[in-house]
């Protein structure tokens, strides 16, 4: 018996050097990588002849701070901002009119970077959403209601109509898209829409097309707008698809349009996406084909792709100025967005009467003569700026909180 408790006391006396032992090669470990980190600051003609002998004791610390370094670097030259000139521009524009026009099926693939103009912030810009948070700054409310189409929209748009893009595949939620003109059978909103909220209890889903964000009660895994299918009571759920989330709704999704014009595509032109998140959808790049055989890409960004080296073009200029220049090379007149003609007043539908205090949401106000079109707001509380849904507390995406020092 009393041999077992001196055992049992030896093993915990063990236990416990052994950690010590842990931390004191930790701290060691921390002061050697600080002395080394110093060190390498210096110029080399500048360190003494102890520094010297230092980095060659330490030669594994110091590779593997260059490696970090390296890395660094890498990381930061890909954020950077890069803008043809004016000359280079024009020359790349050219070889991408020509393959426009040669195209037998060209589908656009649009990212955060063709709504900056309409004052909606992109993620990875140098004040994109993404980069803010990473630096620890607050993001700023944007009040989505008020964005209009952009040129880059509207080309698109006119690009279409005109029978010289097929099909459009959006990770934007902003519905611009929709509001240009643009029919909904040719785009993919693949992250949803928020002027749209749908009953998943109707068979099939029911869709409300509003003329405000929906998203205002709404999160990552909370997706219910608190307001109810005035078909059969059900509640409506918004259609945003948020990090971390696989989305289901066949609408405004559109996953099977989206999948087959990228099987069919001989020409993918990407506009203002970092394709970070595009690039993991294996349905959208024909990767099963041979090299020769898949769609040629054309990427206009002004920050690196992970698609860059597989780019037969990459244009670093911003949407709207290249896409201007497009429409000139292809003598095809950039049609201005009309409010009047903009297909969310006829699509939308009213609240029901004892959900008109439902959001705070500012509605979207119709032109002039079009009032009828407003659903019913009365006694609606005052609007404020976007703070949460898709654009708020949605973009957390489970970061994990820092351990403290």
């Amino acid at each position: 018996m009393e041999e077992d408790a001196w055992t049992g006391a030896t093993s915990r006396v063990e236990r416990k050097a052994l950690e010590k032992a842990k931390i004191l090669q930790r701290e060691n470990e921390r002061k050697i990588f600080k002395l080394v980190a110093r060190v390498l600051k210096k110029p080399e003609d500048e360190r003494t002849e102890e520094e010297a002998a230092a980095l060659v004791r330490h030669r594994d610390t110091a590779q593997e701070l260059g490696r970090r370094h390296d890395r660094r670097t890498v990381l930061k030259r890909k954020q950077e901002e890069v803008f043809d000139d004016a000359d280079e521009l024009k020359s790349k524009v050219c070889q991408l009119a020509e393959a426009v026009k040669q195209a037998q099926h060209l589908v656009v693939y649009t990212g955060a970077g063709i709504s900056t103009a309409a004052s909606i912030p992109d993620y990875r810009g140098p004040n994109g959403v993404w980069t803010q948070l990473q630096k620890g700054l607050a993001v700023s409310a944007s009040d989505l209601s008020k964005a209009q189409p952009t040129i880059t929209h509207m080309c698109i748009k006119m690009l279409h109509k005109e029978k010289l893009v097929q099909h459009v595949v959006s990770q934007n939620c902003d519905g611009l898209h929709l509001r240009s003109g643009l029919p909904r059978q040719a785009l993919s909103e693949l992250h949803g829409n928020m002027f749209i909220e749908v009953c998943t209890s109707c068979s099939p889903a029911r869709e409300y097309v509003r003329l405000f964000d929906v998203t205002e009660r709404t999160s990552r895994h909370r997706h219910g707008t608190g307001r109810r299918c005035s078909h059969c009571g059900g509640e409506l759920r918004d259609t945003i698809v948020h990090f971390g989330e696989r989305g289901t709704l066949e609408q405004p999704l559109n996953w099977t349009g989206a999948a087959e014009a990228a099987k069919v595509a001989d020409v993918i032109l990407c506009l203002g996406s970092s394709l970070k998140v595009l690039k993991k959808y294996a349905c959208l790049w024909s990767m099963n084909r041979p090299a020769s055989k898949r769609p040629k890409l054309y990427i206009v960004n002004l920050q690196w792709t992970p698609k860059d080296d597989l780019a037969t073009l990459k244009i670093h200029g911003k949407c709207d100025d290249v896409m201007s220049l497009l429409m000139e090379d292809l003598n095809i007149e950039i049609p201005l967005y009309n409010k009047a003609e903009d297909p969310i007043f006829s699509l939308a539908t009213p609240v029901l009467t004892e959900e008109e205090n439902s959001h705070t949401r500012e509605v979207i106000s119709p032109p002039a003569g079009q009032e009828d079109c407003l659903p019913d707001s009365q006694g609606q509380a005052a609007a404020i700026a976007v703070q949460g849904g898709w654009f708020g507390r949605g973009y957390n995406k489970g970061r994990k909180k820092k351990k403290a020092a």
